[in-house]
């Protein structure tokens, strides 16, 4: 009968030796053999019929080691569950075992150790003690115009003018790699692309007011084009960023025009853009429009907020970790092998990883945090929108149906939903444990503030 041992070795590590004997092994090993002979497809024998002794000289070695392994693992497998440990990873074999002591033709008792990582029990901080700020983004009349701009654009007619009046015009265009004066390079970078007329810089935007389709300009990106438009360009063309400052030339072609007509601020419109809210007036639109946006605003800064007690519960966590037996892990049993020097210069972010990854769990234990099957259909559906650029619609049509259900069947898709809606859960949870200080701030301030701590954290 097998015996496991179990012995603490450091901090959270324990080392457990399985020990088994003849017995726990020698059943299977010989209903092994016998299954080997029935399946066994040997030249000169009929199937099934080939001799016990030829296939234990021919398979018995690997086929008693198997075996010897599997009960070893078995009876590791059934100690940790009885005993309801709670370790990290998998148990990692110990450099004294030796797979060469096992022998078929001198079955006897076998020892493997094995050491073990063990979770932690921590306590949560108490986050009701913690006094962060929530910033309360002030909705501007300028913002509200902007928007209402925006969706009369994105609800309007697409036209084909004969000529560019404007810098909203559309530009479908042909670039075509040249020299100074316009002559074409034989072998030379052609692309077509579509752009508006604001994404050129001050100087060339005029220059393409009263053009017409077949006019072009001989221009080098680098300078033609603003500065947030100038990156995607150089992608679009397959310039790569050290040439960003080169000096190449492109003739840029109009093959056509485009221009939307924006639509009318009228009833139709209103209740297109906000379906089932029966909107009458412009005003009524307005005030529909600035709730949205200060809708959108508080989910911002509700992220923020969020992300301030997400580090809060890092950093006023205490958590111990069986920092030897992780790095071994990561250094030898990872799905991913590293050397010495990746596990140091990677381990911190893997123990803040850990870390969150625990505290996560906690949190999903103690408060009885579940999600369900209309959490992850919910999910499916606000990403749809979301591709879609839609906030929402005025009833449930078909395609959305077919296309959450068939969202419901990827496992993937299922997995990495799991994981967001608990996070997502877990920091609503924090962020209703606290009474933060309300700050007004303007949208540019708020914008500036997140760049800069994305900068600092990069």
């Amino acid at each position: 009968m097998s015996v496991v041992t179990r012995e603490n070795v450091g901090l959270l590590t324990d080392k457990i030796t399985v020990k088994v004997q003849k017995d726990d092994y020698l059943p299977s090993f010989e209903k092994a053999l016998r299954d080997y002979s029935k399946k066994a497809n040997i030249h000169g024998f009929r199937k099934g019929m080939v001799p016990a002794g030829l296939i234990k000289k021919m398979y018995g070695h690997s086929v008693f080691a198997d075996e010897v392994l599997r009960s070893v693992e078995k009876e590791l497998t059934n100690y940790m569950v009885s005993e309801k440990l709670d370790i990290f990873a998998q148990p990692l074999p110990l450099p004294e075992n030796d797979a060469r002591q096992i022998d078929m033709n001198k079955p006897e008792e076998y020892s493997f150790a094995f050491e073990v990582g063990l979770k932690p029990s921590f306590e949560l901080p108490d986050l009701r003690k913690s006094k962060p700020v929530r910033y309360q983004i002030i909705t501007s009349p300028a913002m509200i115009e902007q928007e209402i701009e925006r969706l009369q654009v994105r609800n309007g007619k697409m036209t084909e003018p004969e000529t560019v009046v404007n810098e909203d015009y559309v530009l479908n265009v042909h670039f075509a790699e040249c020299d100074a004066t316009g002559q074409e390079a034989e072998e030379g970078i052609k692309k077509d692309n579509s752009l508006l007329v604001k994404y050129f810089s001050d100087d060339f935007r005029k220059q393409w007011i009263g053009k017409k389709k077949d006019d072009y300009l001989v221009l080098q990106p680098s300078v033609a084009f603003a500065d947030k438009e100038r990156e995607w360009i150089f992608h679009d063309l397959g310039l790569g960023k050290e040439e960003a400052d080169g000096h190449r030339y492109f003739k840029v072609t109009i093959t056509k025009l485009g221009f939307v007509e924006r639509a009318e601020l009228n009833e139709a419109f209103f209740n297109a853009v906000f379906p089932g809210k029966d909107l009458k007036t412009i005003e009524d639109f307005r005030t529909a429009v600035s709730d949205e946006i200060q809708k959108r605003m508080n989910h911002q800064t509700s992220g923020q907020l969020q992300h301030t007690l997400y580090h809060d519960l890092l950093d006023q966590t205490g958590i111990s970790f069986p920092e030897p037996f992780l790095k071994r892990w990561l250094l030898s049993g990872g799905d991913k092998p590293k050397t010495p020097e990746e596990v140091e210069h990677e381990f911190p972010a893997f123990s803040n990883q850990l870390k969150w990854s625990l505290i996560l769990d906690k949190v999903v234990s103690d408060q009885k945090i579940e999600v369900s099957a209309e959490d992850l259909k919910g999910l499916a559906r606000e990403q749809l929108l979301g591709y879609l650029g839609m906030n929402t619609i005025d009833e449930e049509q078909p395609w959305i149906t077919d296309y959450i259900n068939r969202m419901m069947q990827d496992k993937k898709f299922v997995q990495d939903a799991v994981q967001r809606i608990r996070t997502d859960k877990v920091l609503a949870w924090a962020e209703s444990q606290v009474n933060p200080e309300i700050k007004n701030i303007t949208v540019e301030d708020f914008n500036k503030m997140q760049d800069e701590h994305q900068h600092h954290h990069h």
